[in-house]
């Protein structure tokens, strides 16, 4: 991936950080993008100090008028875009009945709309150049149900969704387009979620019974590199045939369906 310049979203933690991290260690230019400007900082800090070529863009994509005009500025300062990861991603639980309007829209907001505008603005300088290749990071939550997350995974569907539907659209003019869907992976997300202690992650790795929630074959919580990895292998040239795939980083939790 030397040369190469890539954007990745939800770049200030988790699982977009380590995406970001090993697309620099790779040799790619890395445009981080995240709505927490401090964190984002802090990360591409990191980055640079080891000599990784990364910068920084603060954005926030439930605004939506920000976009093209990050996409501009990030061609702009470092070339043309070979690859897009939508890792940005908020999580807000709780039954249906229980979920306000504000929960509903803000999970939206990021987790499909914000994919939909950047993917927008990326696919529209990558069509002319006849070349690219895009991730999506959505969750196994996006085929399978799980409760008190009905609005995160409603939007992680829609994403999955949206990113085959372009990747059908782009595929003749040689973009692919995939998506990757994480199961629990041990982040900040995760620690949102009340996962704050061993118990908490037993409970996980043994499954829910109450929750009709299988464990994890693996008997392991995921790690963000394992995530980034899969990532980094869909963008690169050994996945040049493959496009409009959901590949699953669960440990088998979805018992492979």
């Amino acid at each position: 991936m030397e040369g190469r310049v890539a954007l990745v979203t939800g770049a200030a933690g988790g699982i977009g950080a380590a995406v970001a991290g090993e697309l620099c260690r790779l040799g790619a230019a890395v445009a981080a993008v995240d709505c927490d400007e401090d964190r984002l900082a802090r990360t591409v800090e990191k980055l640079t100090a080891d000599g990784l070529r990364a910068e920084a863009f603060a954005v926030d994509l439930a605004g939506r008028t920000q976009v093209d005009g990050a996409v501009a500025a990030i061609e702009d300062r470092l070339g043309p875009l070979d690859y897009l990861v939508n890792c940005a991603g908020v999580l807000r639980t709780g039954e249906v009945r229980d979920l306000t309007d504000q929960d509903w829209d803000a999970t939206f907001a990021v987790n499909a709309t914000g994919v939909f505008v950047m993917s927008r603005a990326v696919v529209s300088r990558m069509v002319p150049r006849r070349s690219g290749a895009i991730v999506t990071v959505a969750s196994n939550a996006a085929g399978t149900a799980r409760m008190q997350m009905a609005a995160y995974a409603a939007s992680k569907a829609a994403a999955t969704m949206f990113t085959k539907c372009l990747g059908l659209e782009v595929a003749r003019y040689g973009i692919r387009c995939n998506v990757v869907a994480p199961g629990s992976t041990d982040t900040p997300m995760l620690v949102g979620m009340g996962v704050n202690g061993e118990a908490e992650r037993a409970g996980i790795i043994d499954g829910i019974a109450e929750h009709y929630k299988a464990g994890i074959p693996l008997r392991k919580l995921g790690r963000a590199c394992d995530v980034a990895d899969a990532v980094v292998f869909l963008l690169s040239d050994r996945a040049s045939h493959i496009t409009l795939h959901s590949l699953t980083v669960d440990g088998g939790a979805t018992l492979g369906v």
